[in-house]
């Protein structure tokens, strides 16, 4: 039963995929929360947004946020995995029956509600930090820890958890629809490959190679983000730090849906869309690659001790 294991090999691919393509993230980030009635910097696209940045900012711009988005990204994928694969295992009886496509989708959103509540408070000061630039009129957080200081100082705990509700319905629905797709194309490629013998989501581990996990990781990604990517706007924007008198910008979910449909219309709920799809895409392969390269070689030396 290959629990901690699971947790292990996650926790590296999230850290893994993070340190290759921060400098999107944080670009993602700041075209997500640009309504045109804030003071952040105008950025024409993904290309002049990076160029940008990295001319007033420096370095340390690009990569904003970058403590909270490692702890959070290698937490979460460490979580979700372990949650994931323990919740395949009851549901399949612990291995006695193959899970349906229904079970999977249970497992992966019963695994994404869970790393909701636990890393919440992390990608919101990461989301904080990435949207520090020379504009921003609030004194800066000088770190992770002076973040989380401030936050509880200045506006307490339940500030910690703002953008929970659009988070849950983002980690529930966007880790079930890209879990679920990964897991049923991992079965036709295994079953084609290897006609006339009847492939499960557990044999079918055996018979690929990290090309087909990356083209898997990256499917299975788009087919998640197309679907789920409002959400991810909404919570941005939830997330911003207040202004200097303490007034957030947004009050609720419902509020951000009501200005953004007024003055943006559908376009402002895809903000960002394509450094989201240039930093996820190749981020899902180099995942999906890490996780089960580190989770087959955590199985090898497990059975040889």
């Amino acid at each position: 039963m290959w629990q901690w294991e699971n947790a292990t090999a996650g926790a590296v691919a999230g850290f893994a995929t993070v340190a290759s393509v921060h400098p999107l993230d944080v670009v993602r980030t700041r075209f997500q929360v640009y309504d045109g009635r804030s003071n952040l910097p105008t950025y024409k696209n993904t290309v002049n947004a990076i160029l940008t940045i990295a001319r007033m900012e420096g370095l340390r711009g690009l990569y904003a946020g970058f403590y909270p988005a490692v702890l959070g990204s290698t937490v979460s994928w460490g979580l979700y995995f372990f949650f994931y694969g323990r919740a395949k295992q009851r549901y399949s009886d612990y291995g006695k029956k193959n899970l349906t496509p229904s079970l999977h989708l249970a497992s992966a959103a019963e695994a994404g509600a869970l790393v909701c509540f636990c890393t919440n408070p992390v990608w919101l000061v990461k989301t904080r930090m990435q949207l520090q630039n020379p504009l921003h009129q609030a004194q800066p957080y000088s770190g992770l820890y002076d973040a989380f200081r401030t936050i509880l100082r200045e506006e307490g705990f339940a500030a910690l958890y703002k953008g929970i509700v659009p988070g849950l319905m983002l980690q529930v629905s966007h880790g079930a629809i890209q879990f679920t797709v990964y897991e049923e194309l991992r079965k036709v490629i295994a079953n084609s490959r290897y006609k006339g013998t009847r492939v499960d989501a557990q044999s079918s581990g055996e018979l690929l190679n990290s090309v087909d996990y990356a083209v898997l990781g990256g499917s299975s990604k788009i087919a998640a983000m197309l679907l789920t990517y409002p959400f991810q706007v909404i919570r941005a924007r939830l997330q911003q730090r207040p202004g200097n008198d303490g007034t957030p910008r947004y009050m609720d979910s419902f509020h951000v849906l009501k200005e953004t449909a007024r003055f943006e219309g559908i376009r402002g709920f895809y903000r960002g869309i394509t450094p989201n799809l240039l930093k996820n895409v190749p981020a899902a392969s180099i995942t999906f690659v890490v996780y089960e390269n580190v989770l087959k070689l955590l199985k090898l030396m497990t059975q040889k001790e």
